[in-house]
């Protein structure tokens, strides 16, 4: 049965939209074929995104991409020189960069040429307390306007930014700042979230990084940050690290994920295509700076000379929707847990959304009731769906304001991007596991805690003589040649918007009373949605359910995320293993689902 369109294209819209103007000057009148010549003819389409994003080169490369190490270890912008913070500001000195507010609930706005301004005493800041290019320094604070331009202001001075959620365990932290080699980790010293107060900057402390700035909570700058305001940024290799993010392996141990200067194109580039941003849209999408989505977010609304709006409470009551209607946000960003939270609240409903041009949605699979809801609170506004990861910088699928949009449903590869779909036997077919197709800007080329060519090409099939890089998601082409998730394959699950491990969840669990091993699963809801999480666990005891659930929640909580919440748990005598002693979590996820 085909789904029906949530929103039928707007011919008007459809006409004024980047990704038309662009097919227009290039000479496509259709999208499909427009999206093949990004593929087939990669240099030009990046040779022309980079003159219409305004990147900034210090030094020119001569050609777009050298692949004499091979399609899986290309070098964008050989020989060039660039630092990416001067291509986030090309915007007007007195165009509004973000829009944020204070306790009172008052909106303060930053220009472009004063956040400039503030990046640029961060960078001689950090160089004058002794950092220097190629320094790893940690994020670990709310995603406010202090965060982004410490941020910038790192990248700036040639130093790599460690992303690092401040939702995580003092552990978690420690694990993340080791891995990267961090120097120093700015933070805050307390959280606010609702009428909470929770401590941040003494967890932080506790994972004896070596030198830790705390930013006061009340938004006020310490004694740290010097006067002068001018600042030259720093030439970098297009391909040196600019940021480490951190995605979860099946392992256990999070991946590394150096995103370089150009990784940042990646995120632009979608956003113009995809979410159809324009000069002074208003972007929201509360997020944090640990996540992809934080760093994407900031690439995304500066390169295109947009603005973020930046709220750092929790995003599920009124508060942040009466936020969203003020700063006249044009481009809402979600995870679909967030909006099955709002719907069943009620609690975003008869506000003045009609700023808002387009939804999009990420993180995890969607339902499209939540979606057409969602849709509805705008009054009739499409939900750009668009799913990647951290390793691609931004989306391999997502869908465009010229088509119309279909909840939950994905209507084409990302412009430059491609991908595959391969069955159990590694042939192309129209469900089965996701396989990208190399080279793309974008895809990361290098793991600080990994092989890399182990990890994303060792094992894969190559289709008519085309290398194939392993992704991992799960997804199905319907009979309209459109596109459904439906998960993952491999052990790692999406909860809530964000990437975890089976291996995570089980050794926070590891230990508990009369408990010999768990397995931790993600399945579907029958009607489609986010992932629910569901813990087996094996004991020969007869065991309160209710108190092991409960114990199990404080132990994940405290341990990874207290934003991951057990749907279930099941007790059996043992679990099911392959000869060599390997969990079959697969089995499990059959199991419950039937």
């Amino acid at each position: 049965m085909q789904p029906k369109p949530g929103w039928v294209c707007d011919k008007e819209i459809a006409a004024e939209a980047n990704i038309t103007q662009i097919m227009q000057i290039q000479g496509f009148k259709n999208l499909k074929s427009f999206h093949h010549w990004t593929m087939e003819h990669y240099t030009d389409f990046w040779s022309l995104m980079c003159e219409q994003l305004g990147v900034q080169f210090k030094k020119k490369a001569d050609k777009i991409c050298d692949l004499s190490q091979g399609v899986t270890s290309p070098r964008w912008f050989p020989d060039a020189s660039m630092n990416i913070v001067d291509s986030c500001f090309n915007a007007p000195a007195e165009a509004t960069a973000i829009i944020y507010q204070d306790t009172a609930q008052q909106l303060h706005r930053v220009t472009y040429g004063e956040l400039q301004k503030l990046v640029n005493r961060v960078a001689n800041s950090l160089m004058r307390a002794g950092f220097k290019a190629g320094d790893a320094i940690g994020i670990a604070m709310p995603m406010d306007q202090r965060a982004v331009a410490i941020y910038l202001g790192i990248i700036k001075m040639g130093g790599v930014v460690v992303s690092i959620a401040d939702s995580f365990s003092s552990q978690e932290m420690s694990v993340r700042l080791k891995i990267a080699n961090a120097k120093a980790v700015f933070t805050q010293d307390v959280i606010q979230r609702g009428d909470k107060t929770l401590p941040l900057a003494e967890k932080v402390a506790q994972t004896n990084i070596g030198k830790i700035f705390v930013l006061p909570a009340n938004g006020e700058w310490p004694d740290f940050l010097v006067s002068e305001d001018t600042f030259t940024s720093v030439a970098r290799d297009p391909m040196d690290a600019c940021n480490i993010l951190f995605s979860s392996g099946t392992t256990g141990e999070p991946k590394a994920i150096p995103w370089n200067h150009t990784t940042p194109l990646k995120a632009a580039s979608d956003a113009f295509f995809h979410q159809n941003i324009k000069a002074n849209d208003v972007l929201a999408w509360p997020t944090n700076l640990g996540w992809m989505m934080g760093p994407w977010l900031v690439y995304a609304a500066l390169i295109n000379r947009a603005t973020l709006a930046l709220y750092t409470d929790l995003p599920k009551d009124r508060a942040f929707g009466e936020f969203i209607a003020r700063a006249k946000v044009t481009m809402l960003g979600v995870v679909p847990t967030l909006v099955a939270t709002w719907r069943q609240a009620h609690c975003m409903e008869n506000l003045d959304w009609q700023a808002i041009k387009v939804f999009s949605s990420t993180g995890e699979c969607s339902n499209p009731d939540d979606m057409l809801y969602l849709m509805s609170l705008a009054g009739g506004k499409p939900v750009i769906e668009y799913c990647g990861g951290t390793e691609i910088g931004g989306a391999y699928i997502s869908s465009t304001v010229i088509e119309d949009n279909y909840p939950s449903v994905f209507t084409t590869p990302t412009m430059g991007n491609d991908f595959v779909i391969l069955d159990e036997h590694g042939k192309p077919a129209n469900t089965g596991e996701v396989a990208l197709i190399p080279p793309s800007l974008g895809l990361s080329t290098t793991l600080l805690n990994s092989d890399h060519l182990k990890v994303y090409f060792d094992g894969m099939p190559t289709i008519e003589g085309v290398t194939l890089r392993r992704h991992g998601d799960q997804l199905h082409r319907l009979d309209n040649g459109y596109y459904t998730i439906q998960g993952r394959v491999d052990d790692t699950m999406n909860l809530g918007g964000i990437k975890v491990s089976s291996a995570e969840i089980e050794r926070a669990l590891a230990g508990l009373p009369q408990i010999a091993e768990t397995a931790a699963i993600a399945v579907s809801p029958p009607n489609n949605g986010p992932s629910l999480l569901v813990i087996y666990a094996s004991t020969t005891a007869h065991l309160n359910k209710l108190d092991t659930q409960k114990a199990m929640q404080q132990r994940i909580s405290q341990k990874i995320n207290p934003l991951f919440k057990i749907h279930d748990i099941v007790f059996v005598p043992d679990l099911p293993k392959t000869a060599s002693n390997k969990i079959m979590r697969r089995v499990l996820r059959n199991q419950y689902q039937a």
